[in-house]
């Protein structure tokens, strides 16, 4: 798969875009497995919950865990992509979006090779992108269906904030930068509403500690 050809033109660099990256079947494996394991592994935030694997990113280096086999599955087919220019992906953050719940503007940050990865599954959203400064105007949107790969790299990783709006209907509009790299048609004005989503957004943690947790 020839990554440049997923590129979204119409927005800042760097983005890449997928449909279909998984199956329909690889995705109901994706939430078999996540919704199957114990209840302590989710962490409980006020307004979503998630898991961690591969270890708990620090500034002073991250202490990696064993990943289970169902979920390294799905970080090697995005290392096949080579997103991460010969780093392998070693930490994966799995989120749970119920409709209206969504993420405040932030950047990832220093801790991270400066690329995420999301697969999206059991629902679509719109990310949004908007300048780091105290205008917050908006740059771009995204919009990320489900079973869809979304690969963030450059500036869009490093210089702008990236968010998802409190809501539990879409409504796309111009901004959104990838409507040409959808798998469906839309239309400007068309309401799109959300379901739960689970997003696995796959990173590469730079440094990390030799020692090792086995879980």
């Amino acid at each position: 798969m020839d990554l440049s050809s997923f590129q979204v033109l119409q927005a800042p660099p760097t983005v890449y875009y997928i449909p279909n990256f998984v199956t329909p079947e690889e995705e109901a494996h994706i939430l078999k497995n996540v919704y199957s394991v114990p209840k302590p592994k989710w962490t409980c935030l006020s307004k979503r919950r998630l898991q961690d694997y591969g270890g708990v990113p620090h500034e002073k280096g991250m202490i990696p865990e064993a990943i289970p086999n169902w979920l390294t599955k799905y970080m090697e087919k995005v290392a096949q992509l080579n997103v991460f220019e010969g780093n392998k992906p070693n930490q994966v953050l799995i989120n749970e979006y119920l409709p209206g719940q969504g993420i405040m503007p932030h950047t990832d940050g220093p801790l991270f090779y400066p690329t995420i990865a999301t697969i999206s599954c059991g629902s679509h959203t719109v990310l949004e992108f908007l300048e780091n400064n105290e205008s917050r105007a908006k740059v771009c949107q995204l919009l990320l269906e489900r079973c869809s790969l979304v690969v963030i790299k450059d500036d869009m990783y490093a210089k702008y904030l990236h968010s998802i709006r409190e809501i539990e209907t879409d409504v796309i509009d111009e901004g959104c930068a990838n409507l040409l790299n959808c798998e469906k048609q839309y239309a400007i004005g068309d309401k799109v509403k959300r379901d739960t989503r689970v997003s696995l957004t796959i990173r590469n943690v730079t440094k990390v500690l030799k020692i090792k947790l086995f879980k």
